[in-house]
This record gives C-alpha cells, sequence and structure tokens, in this order.
C-alpha cells in the first residue's frame, strides 16, 4: 500500500471505518470456518484431548448425552473450537490491518511481532489453562463433599464449560499486546499504568475470581499470578515504545526545523 493510501485510510469517516471493520470480520469468519472445516476430519481425536482432563473423575471414562443430536452437535462445536485456535494467526492478521492506520509509518512495521505475540499469548493462556487449571479445579469440584455421589455430566455441558474457560485464558493473556497497542496510540501511559498498578491488581483479582470456576484460592492464583507478571511486563514495554515515538518525533521535528 503507497503512503498516500495509507493517509487517505486514516482519514477515513465513520461509516468507512465501519465498512472496514465489517471486511475484516467477514474475513476473519471466513477463516476460521476454513480451519473448522479442516478440524471437522479430526473431531474425533480433538474431542480425545477435550474429554481427557475429567475422563478419570468420570464413570467408564465417558460424558452421557440427552439427545440424539447431542454428539454430532458436539463435534460441529470442537471443529468450530478448533478452527478458531487453528486460524488465529489469521484473525490477528485481521485485526492488526484495522488498527495499523491509526498508527506511525514506523510503527507499522511490527505487524509480524504483533502476530507472533498475540498467538503466543493466546496459546500460553490455554496452555496454562488445559494443563495447571482444568487438573486442580476437577480435582476440588468432583471430589467436593466425599466420593459417594458420581457426577454425570452431558457432553454440551462440559463442552461449553471447557471451551468458555479455555477462550476466557487465552484472551486475558492478551493483556500486555492490549496494553502496548493502546500505548501506540497514545490512550495509556508508563506512568498512567504504574500510578494505576494497585486498582489494576484488584481488577485482575476480580476478574480471576469470576473466570475461574473452582472457589479455592490455587485455582484463582494460577490465573492472577500471571496476569500480575504481563501487567509489569506491559508497563515495561509500554514505556519502550513511548520513549521510541517520543525519539521519532523529536527526530522529525528536527529534521523539518
Amino acid at each position: 500500500m503507497k503512503f498516500g493510501e495509507e493517509i487517505d485510510h486514516k482519514n477515513q469517516s465513520l461509516v468507512e471505518h465501519l465498512t472496514e471493520l465489517r471486511i475484516r470480520l467477514i474475513r476473519a469468519a471466513l477463516g476460521i470456518l476454513v480451519s473448522a472445516a479442516l478440524c471437522y476430519s479430526f473431531s474425533e481425536q480433538i474431542f480425545d484431548l477435550i474429554r481427557a482432563p475429567i475422563a478419570p473423575f468420570l464413570k467408564n471414562m465417558g460424558l452421557v448425552f440427552t439427545a440424539p443430536m447431542d454428539k454430532f452437535m458436539a463435534h460441529i462445536k470442537i471443529a468450530l473450537f478448533s478452527g478458531t485456535l487453528l486460524s488465529s494467526p489469521f484473525w490477528f492478521y485481521q485485526i492488526w490491518k484495522f488498527i495499523s492506520p491509526g498508527l506511525y509509518m514506523k510503527e507499522r512495521r511490527y505487524a509480524l511481532s504483533f502476530i507472533v505475540s498475540a498467538v503466543s499469548l493466546f496459546v500460553a493462556g490455554i496452555v496454562l489453562c488445559y494443563f495447571a487449571v482444568l487438573p486442580v479445579t476437577f480435582e476440588f469440584l468432583l471430589n467436593f463433599g466425599g466420593k459417594v455421589d458420581q457426577p454425570m455430566i452431558t457432553i454440551s455441558e462440559y463442552l461449553s464449560f471447557f471451551m468458555m474457560l479455555h477462550l476466557a485464558f487465552g484472551l486475558a493473556f492478551e493483556l500486555p499486546l492490549i496494553l502496548v497497542v493502546l500505548g501506540m496510540f497514545g490512550v495509556v501511559s508508563q506512568k498512567f499504568l504504574k500510578d494505576k498498578r494497585r486498582y489494576a491488581i484488584v481488577i485482575m483479582a476480580i476478574f480471576a475470581a469470576v473466570v475461574t470456576p473452582s472457589p479455592d484460592a490455587v485455582t484463582m492464583l494460577l490465573l492472577l499470578v500471571p496476569l500480575a507478571f504481563l501487567y509489569e511486563l506491559s508497563v515495561i514495554l509500554v514505556g519502550f515504545f513511548e520513549r521510541k515515538r517520543n525519539s521519532t518525533l523529536e527526530s522529525d521535528y528536527n529534521k523539518n526545523a
């Protein structure tokens, strides 16, 4: 895209911005659907992975279903969920293409860094949830009150629980990237993040308490501690890009003086 085109794009009207957003959303949705179609062929194997964390707590290591369509719809949901994960580099790219015109020319070259960071953080949140949070959660919830009562959990209920929890963790881990982008737009500064650190920790604690299904403190800390670390990382990164932007503005001013 030429420089002149970039300037025109930055001066778009609200309607044009909404049109651009619609185009990006449609492309992202198509990417998810194509990936979902590919994942559907492996839905049985993916279902085994999804079922694995709760299987040891279930009778015959299986979930139950109460309607004829439940199992079929489960595989459709699994394909869509897997397609969303598989196509994440593509829809993160669409997000970048939508927000990048608001940045300076030198900042737009961070496209690859943005996509790699976004996907890495997203996957890190999902991995933490799968390998650390779910085992602790099921150990507490399904053994609470003794072992006389046996759980009979339906496929639809478990999939909803599994998918929403993993997406929540994955998106929560995007915190540093969101703050860095807001810093690039000048919405937040390093000083602002430092001054509001206490409030941020309280908000993250509330978020962790709401998102994590188990009421024990360990499960909540499994999300809160990484979020607190990512917040501190955000403070450093926002300061870095802030200094870089100020340096660029000063350099441009000296050239035009």
